[in-house]
């Protein structure tokens, strides 16, 4: 074969030999997670929970598509990507506190639940861009979670992060990470500081343990201080059928001129695998913040929740749920409006739902 013809070739052959690689490698993932929600509160405004919470189940009397995703990713050997884009209201809520500005926002950023690039080497992981949160007991996807609603321990602290983060696995069991984040869950930066994450975990048979920490300034202008945040998970299956996590978190906020906010929180989950696709789960929860930081009121949350479960294929999760909240301050919207038409407020709500998830 003359040499031209070899070398015109060339770039067919590297190909031939790159594409079973790359497509074997590639993955492409989606879903819909709809629901039907009803507030006994009968909310004038149709809306449940407090502002800038609810990424499950956030409107009333109303069937409607809390997550639609789309997206594909690229297994690290030794260089992966993920993408990720959602559509519908847990999107709409996820990032309305992200901060206006110059190329980002709440518009820009409404419909990406990740976007990054990772390299994988030994043990040593590098992922850099948005990527999901290292803290906390429950994920944005709801189908990997054992209710359907999410606590509020789940609700004000971050779903995820963008910077850079590197996992570390010291053998089956013992890993650790390390995350330079712009802040608490925003991808467009409000201050000058930056942020640093810090996990070490535990994975065995039986027992599962997190703990998770967070140190950055937050805030603007002369409100900006220092976070400081701390988080606890276990998990612990007692038998094949009952399993059970708990979750422990407190933080603090310094603010310049007054004295720092203080919030601290603890909840607990039961969940019995009744038969194959049938788990029975209950949940209880308190969330005391005192200063209102986070809640936007100084007020003390409980919350208790039954979550039944049927998985009648691995691609298909069914939920019905019930589920009562109480505050020691009127914060929850009612069907009774002011002179203003504004709905008057009440102490607590309670809450039934319907989900299915459908994730291949």
């Amino acid at each position: 074969m003359p040499l031209s013809e070899l070398i015109s070739l060339l770039p067919h052959l590297l190909l031939a030999q790159a594409e079973p690689s790359i497509l074997s490698r590639l993955q492409v993932e989606g879903g819909v997670d709809a629901y039907y929600g009803y507030d006994f509160n009968r909310p004038a405004s149709t809306v449940s929970f407090l502002p800038g919470t609810g990424t499950t189940a956030r409107r009333h009397n109303e069937a409607t598509v809390n997550l639609a995703s789309l997206g594909v990713s690229l297994a690290p050997e030794p260089v992966g990507a993920r993408v990720l884009l959602g559509f519908g209201t847990g999107m709409d809520v996820l990032h309305r506190a992200e901060p206006e500005g110059d190329a980002t926002g709440p518009d820009v950023w409404r419909y990406v639940q990740q976007a990054s690039l990772s390299f994988a080497e030994g043990p040593l992981t590098l992922e850099v861009g948005i990527f999901p949160s290292h803290i906390g007991l429950e994920s944005f996807q709801s189908q990997l979670n054992w209710t359907y609603t999410r606590s509020w321990m789940g609700e004000f602290s971050p779903y995820y992060q963008t910077g850079l983060k590197g996992t570390w696995r010291f053998d089956e069991r013992w890993s650790a990470q390390l995350h330079l984040i712009n802040g608490w869950q925003t991808i467009g930066d409000n201050n000058s500081g930056k942020a640093l994450g810090a996990q070490v975990a535990y994975s065995g048979d039986r027992l599962s343990a997190t703990v998770n920490t967070f140190v950055g300034n937050e805030g603007t202008g002369a409100a900006e201080a220092l976070r400081l945040f701390v988080d606890t998970v276990f998990t612990l299956k007692v038998t094949d059928a009952v399993s059970v996590a708990a979750t422990v978190d407190a933080g603090r906020q310094a603010r310049p001129g007054e004295d720092a906010a203080l919030w601290y929180a603890a909840g607990a989950n039961v969940r019995v695998q009744v038969a194959r696709p049938v788990a029975v789960t209950a949940r209880a929860e308190v969330y005391r913040d005192r200063d209102g930081l986070l809640s936007g009121t100084a007020q003390t949350l409980a919350e208790g929740t039954l979550t039944l479960e049927l998985k009648p294929t691995e691609q298909l999760t069914l939920k019905a749920e019930a589920r009562h909240d109480r505050s020691t301050q009127a914060v929850f919207d009612s069907h009774d409006t002011d002179a203003n038409g504004l709905p008057r407020r009440r102490p607590d709500q309670t809450l039934l739902v319907v989900g299915a998830v459908a994730y291949f």
